[in-house]
Formats: structure tokens, sequence, C-alpha cells
């Protein structure tokens, strides 16, 4: 043992006490399997008594002297059993074997060893202080010759270094140093046996309380109580830095596999990478459940265990640990793919895109404050913080432009086959989102903060009043876009399948925003501009039937008849109702009006026809090709479909062209 390194100085501290002390009792010496023995204290104490001067005059003086030797024999007799129980302490502590497998015997080995050097060096200054007293009694009063006093302080000098070897001992010595290590080796192997990571469950649902307490318990109650124990124990050594170091790799490592099977690579793509706005829609959603998995449970779960394993520190290490914890864990990657949605380019879809992020910070935000609050996790914070600001503002200042946006696509081109803008079923569509239960909310709240931070009351009814506004932007420029055909009944078929596509928008949240007066006149407006086309079209046609011109003959009418008609066939067969029933509705109108007046024209005039059969359509052709025509691209509107008729291409294009508008302003 480094304690005592030379058995040389207890054995002549032995032979000392043994010539000077009578009855003593045998206390063994554990530095060696063959540690010298001191002699009965009664022997001692009859040769100390031969080494003083004789002399009735003296009697006193001896009696002095024997009880200050008397006193120092109990504490010698203390430190020579301490050593061996030391010596037994110390082959448990130095065995090869690890002590994980019964880590708290272990421990309690450790903290009886430590005991017993505190007991060692305290008996040992006790010892000295008493045997001080003898040679200075000695000395003082010469009762005995330089020989025995040499012999007294060479004992002294001997318990004094033996002090001293256990004070070093009991700080840290060799011994205790490699029990430590083996406590740091137990900690590490414990600690990574027991670790597996987090499974991830795909599903559309939020994650529950109960959810997340379940996958916030990392290890088993034995196993947190065995990383406490050798914690707490060293501690007392100030030896926790290496466990430290240990726990950070080991749990950041599962941290990192709880997300490996997770298909995480949109987080490194670009935002300008997503050709398809609904590949977007889709990673944001799988953001959302991923951040809401590594928060709840993964982080959760990496926090509540650094506080149980290292939350008896005075140092408040445990938030450093889960600091470093949380920014190897890979989180900083999922605000950074946040962050850059809030940077990427505007677009009325950014928008909504910025809405579904807000949501997920918001519903994560009391988990924020909790895990990342402390001072340990600033980075965390500034970076959530200014995310949370981005989107905010990016979100409120698009929501804001929405109604000018609109103002500027006045100047585009109206559809060349008189259906229903791209730009005005993305808006409605569009409308419709910003006012779903999903979205309202949100938007609300947002707007809500943007007016605080600006100081600004927020006023209700601010999101349906700006609803309102791109509503009128949108009337507006369908006024617009209907006088730019050159053809009148073009322009009245693009007005009647715009103001179809309104008063389909029943039953939906715009719908219910804009009221059922709104709804009607849209009917009412639909019906007008339908009466509008068939005056228009086919009811000039007819009339070169029905009204007798006395100058041309009544196959000259019929030869006109058919050719308008066949002109008007041609320049309609592109043109489209958006609606079946309602192109429906127009074909019965168009047959009802021009069939019955076609077929009794062809019998009364019978016999001109029989003559000319290859020059005029028969009824039922005529019938035929009314019933073909407005199908084009026919598209059944419903509280459903609203929008959803666009192919991804066309809803790109269409955002494509607002985003460059929004970008210009």
């Amino acid at each position: 043992m480094a304690e005592v390194q030379s058995f040389d100085n207890l054995l002549a501290c032995r032979n000392l006490l043994k010539a000077s002390v009578d009855n003593s009792t045998a206390l063994a010496l554990a530095l060696d399997k063959t540690g010298p023995r001191i002699a009965e204290l009664d022997q001692k104490l009859t040769f100390l008594e031969m080494a003083i001067r004789p002399g009735g005059s003296k009697n006193c003086t001896f009696a002095a002297v024997r009880d200050h030797i008397s006193l120092a024999l109990g504490p010698s007799a203390a430190v020579l059993k301490i050593l061996d129980s030391i010596r037994e302490l110390e082959k448990s502590l130095l065995s090869d074997s690890l002590p994980h497998s019964d880590i708290f015997s272990y421990i309690s080995t450790i903290k009886q060893f430590e005991d017993a050097i505190k007991f060692l060096t305290a008996n040992c200054n006790l010892a000295i202080q008493w045997l001080g007293g003898v040679i200075q009694f000695l000395e003082g009063n010469s009762v005995a010759d330089d020989r025995y006093i040499s012999k007294v302080k060479r004992s002294v000098a001997i318990l004094e270094e033996l002090q001293a070897t256990g004070e070093q001992a009991g700080r840290n010595g060799e011994l205790l140093s490699g029990a430590f290590a083996k406590l740091e080796i137990s900690f590490k192997q414990i600690l990574t046996e027991s670790n597996a990571p987090l499974g991830f469950t795909n599903s559309s649902s939020p994650w529950t309380a109960e959810q997340a307490h379940n996958a916030a318990l990392p290890l088993p109650g034995p196993i947190l109580r065995k990383l406490q124990a050798i914690v707490e124990k060293l501690n007392t050594g100030n030896r926790t830095n290496s466990c430290i170091s240990v726990f950070i790799e080991v749990r950041s490592l599962n941290a990192k596999n709880s997300l490996r099977a997770l298909d995480l690579d949109y987080l490194e793509n670009a935002v300008e990478e997503y050709d398809d706005v609904q590949d977007m829609e889709g990673c944001i959603h799988e953001w959302s459940k991923h951040m809401e998995f590594i928060v709840k449970c993964v982080l959760e779960s990496e926090h509540m265990l650094c506080k149980e394993v290292f939350g008896s520190l005075a140092s408040g290490a445990w938030t450093g640990c889960f600091a470093k914890i949380v920014v190897e864990s890979g989180i900083l990657l999922f605000l950074r793919f946040g962050m850059s949605i809030a940077e990427s380019k505007k677009s009325p879809t950014k928008l909504l895109h910025l809405l579904n992020i807000f949501s997920v910070l918001e519903t994560l935000r009391m988990d924020f404050n909790k895990l990342f609050g402390g001072e340990s996790c600033n980075e965390i914070k500034t970076m959530t913080r200014d995310l949370v600001t981005n989107v905010v503002n990016g979100a409120s200042e698009i929501f804001w432009e929405l109604p000018l946006q609109v103002e500027l696509e006045r100047r585009s081109s109206p559809p060349s086959d008189g259906g229903v803008p791209r730009l005005v079923s993305f808006v409605t569509d569009y409308c419709n989102r910003l006012l779903d239960d999903n979205y309202r909310p949100i938007l609300t709240q947002v707007l809500r903060i943007h007016q605080g931070w600006k100081y600004e009351k927020y006023e209700e009814g601010l999101v349906t009043n700006q609803i309102y506004s791109i509503v009128r932007e949108i009337a507006v420029n369908l006024d617009a876009w209907s006088k730019a055909y050159e053809r009148k009944a073009l322009s009245y078929i693009f007005m009647m399948n715009n103001h179809c596509h309104f008063t389909s928008l029943k039953g939906t949240k715009l719908g219910n925003l804009m009221g059922d007066s709104w709804l009607n006149a849209h009917g009412n407006y639909k019906e007008y501009y339908s009466a509008l086309y068939l005056r228009e079209t086919w009811g000039k046609i007819l009339a070169s039937l029905t009204q007798d011109n006395p100058d041309s003959s009544p196959k000259m009418r019929l030869m006109a008849f058919n050719e308008a008609f066949d002109d008007m066939y041609k320049k309609q067969l592109n043109w489209v109702v958006i609606d079946e029933s309602l192109t429906n509705k127009m074909h019965k109108l168009v047959v009802q009006a021009l069939v019955p007046a076609y077929t009794s024209y062809l019998q009364k005039y019978r016999v001109v026809v029989e003559h000319r059969s290859d020059v005029f359509y028969t009824v039922q052709s005529l019938e035929t090709m009314l019933n073909t025509l407005f199908k084009a691209k026919q598209v059944k509107y419903t509280s459903s479909t609203i929008g959803s008729h666009l192919t991804g291409e066309q809803r790109n294009a269409v955002i494509d062209q607002l985003r460059f508008t929004l970008a210009a302003m």
C-alpha cells in the first residue's frame, strides 16, 4: 500500500512502544502479511519506567509521565487496528473484475476505505499530540535520558508520515483514483448496454400526453439508480467530468439513432428544389410530425435523464450536458429547414407553409420553454426566436398584400375557352383554406402577435375584411377580363361560368362568409348571362328561319341557316361550361330553341329539302352536334373540389405568377 511505504518505520515505532510500555494490547499492522506486532502495553510501560531516574522526589513526575503515555496508547492502538481493515479493503478495491454487476457494494467499499483513511489520520493526529506532550514533559523534567527521548521522537515522526500518507490517500490517492476509474468504466458500460433508440410512430394524430410520457422513460429504474450512485460517489472526488463526457457521447448517439430511421433527406434540400407545391406541403407535414417526435419524445427523454443522473451535482452540470446533446441530436437542422422556408421567395402558398410552421412551434412552445429555457441552450433559443419572428413577419406581410396581388393580375388575359381563370379558382380555394378551422385561428393569432409587435391594437374581423377585399378585387378583375373578348358570346359564357363558380361556393367557408344574398346574386347573374348568350348566338341564327324575307327563297334561308349554324358551331367547339348540370341545361335550352323550329321548317319545305338533302343538316344530326358543345373541359365543382381541378403544373404556374408579382412589390 502507498500509504505506508516502509515497514521499517513501523517496526521502529513498535520497538519503541514495546520498550516504553508494560501493558499493551497485541495490535497488527496490515501493511505486510508478516507485519510486526506491538507487545503488551504493560511491558512497554515497564521499560519506560526503567529509563526514569529513581528517587522518591520523582514519584509525582513518574505518575505524570505514565498518564501521558497511557493517553497516547489508545490512538496508537486504533491506528494499528485500522491498518488491518485498510489492507482488507485494498484487496476488494484492487480486484481485477469490474464492479458494475454489484456496483452498490463496490461503492460501499470505497466509502469504507475513505472512512478508514479519515479515521487513521484522525488517530495519528491524536497520538502525535499525546506523544508530543510526553516528549515535552520528559525534556522539561529530565526524567529520561536522551536515548529514550529520541525513540519517542522517532515514533512521532513515523506517525506524522503515516498521517500525511493517509491524508494524501483521502485526497484521491493512487488506490482511490484507480477505484474511481473503475466506476467510470462501469458507468459507460451500464449506459451503453442500456441504450435503445426510440421508435417513431408515423401517425397523423398528434402525440398524446401519455405517449410522450411513456416515450420519455429512457432507462429502467434499477439502471438509473446505478448511474446516480456512481455519479454521486465520483462527485465526492471531483471526478464527474469523464462521466459527463461519456454520457454526452452515448446519449447523443442514441438520439441520432432515434432519428436515423426517419427519412430526413428533405431537411438537406433547398426550397427551390421542390417542383410541386404538394411536394412542399408533404415535406412540411413530415417536418411537423418529426419535430413533435424529436421534441416531445427524444429530447424530453434526454432532458429527464440528464436531470435524473446529474441533478444532484451542485454545479448544475446537467443543463450543460443536456444542451450539448440537443445540439448533437440534429434539432438545429429542423429549425434551419423552417428558416429556409421563412426566407424563401414570397408566394400565396408560402403563407400556408408559414402558418403550418407556426402551428407546430406554437404546439411545442411549452416544451421549448421547459427544455431550452436555461442559459446553456441559448443557441437554440436564439434560433427559435428568429424563426418565430421571420414566420410571423413573413406571414403577415403576404396576407396584407393579397388584395393588391390579385389586382395586379388584372393585366393578364382571360381564358380563350371562356372558362374560369386559374387565378380565380386558386384564390377562392385559397380563401377557403384560410377560413378553414385549421388555418383561421392560427392566422388570427399570427396577426394579433404582429400587431402587438407594432404596438397596434388588433381589431376583430380583420381576417374577414381582408377576404372581402380579395373577393372584390376578383370581381373587378372578372369585369375587366370579360371586356377583353372580341366575341360578346364568349364574354357571356365567361361571365356565366364565373358566376356559376361563385354559386358553387355554397356550403364552403368562403360561401358562408359571403352570405346567401351574395350567392343568390351570382345565381341570378348566371341566368342573366346564359340568356344573353342564347340571344347573341342561337337566337340570331333562328331569326334567319322564322323571319319572313320576300327577297329570299325558303331554300336560300335554309342554306343560310345551315351555314350560320356551321360557323357558330365551329366557333364554339372549344368553348367550355364548367358545370355539368349547367352544360345539360344549356344543351336543353339550345335544343328547345332550335330543333323544334328547324323541324317545323323542314316539314314545311319538305320538297326543297328532299332535293338538297346532302346540303342541309338533319334534325338528328343537328341535335347531336348541339349536345357536343361545351364539353371540352367539364369539371363538377363542389365544396371539396374547389381549385382541385388544377393540375400540379397549372397550380404551380399560378403560384409562380403570383410569386413573381409579390417579389416585384
